[in-house]
């Protein structure tokens, strides 16, 4: 399935940090930034999760919800956000229910083998459900800057 603008975010229900379950749907009311990543505490990721950190109050004064989702364990996303203080929630996909739902899997070459692994994307949704921009292939550096911005946009758009 592709996603495209202006539909409606496919939902899901996963575990997720805080001992918590979130159910995306029940968010409707404020706009989400949905961040798909590989792993926990590797480069890349663990930048990522700095980046949005440190721009946390400037998202939540916009009224937005951040999530983290990869496929690691309720566990390792509790390691992970406390040893860098993220103030928002990661979410546990280990069957893959949404990365399959927001197609972000992908087949991948890592050390010259042949891995499955989690394109990083980032989705933004809007207050109603509907994806608002989408973000494929990401490269860490500007990125949350550059979500930061779109959010602004379709705020002040509203």
């Amino acid at each position: 399935m592709t996603l495209e603008l202006n539909q409606p975010a496919p939902d899901f229900t996963l575990p997720a940090t805080g001992n918590q379950t979130i159910t995306l749907s029940a968010l409707k009311g404020k706009p989400v930034v949905l961040y798909f990543y590989p792993r926990d505490n590797t480069p890349g990721c663990t930048n990522e999760a700095i980046a949005f950190r440190d721009l946390y109050d400037q998202f939540t004064a916009l009224g937005a919800v951040i999530l983290g989702l990869s496929r690691d364990s309720v566990a390792s996303h509790e390691k992970f956000k406390a040893k860098f203080s993220l103030p928002f929630d990661l979410v546990s996909d280990p069957e893959e229910v949404a990365c399959q739902a927001y197609d972000v899997m992908r087949n991948k070459t890592m050390y010259g083998k042949p891995v499955r692994g989690i394109e990083r994307s980032t989705f933004l949704i809007d207050a109603d459900g509907n994806i608002a921009a989408i973000w494929r292939k990401v490269k860490v550096d500007g990125h949350a800057e550059a979500v930061l911005a779109k959010l602004r946009e379709m705020v002040a758009a509203r």
